[in-house]
């Protein structure tokens, strides 16, 4: 196994790790509904890419029950 030959001081240490940073994502606005997206992504609000409708969401979209209320459920003590 390597060994080093002396120990790296903390300030040596950090001049080399400052360029490993995180970069700021690509964002750029869909060309159909204008909501922010990141570069080569599908829109999350609207489902299309480049222009062109690649998830239709209006289909995705199922209705919920609304009977379903916290008035009908029975609480028992």
């Amino acid at each position: 196994m390597a060994h080093p030959k002396s120990r790296i001081s903390k300030q040596r240490k950090r001049k080399r790790r400052t360029h490993y940073k995180a970069e700021t994502p690509h964002v750029v606005i869909c060309r159909s509904c204008g909501n922010p997206v990141q570069r080569h992504r599908i829109c999350d609000a609207c489902g299309s890419y480049r222009g062109r409708t690649i998830i239709n969401k209006a289909e995705d979209i199922e209705v919920e029950d609304i009977d379903n209320t916290i008035d009908d459920v029975k609480v028992e003590d």
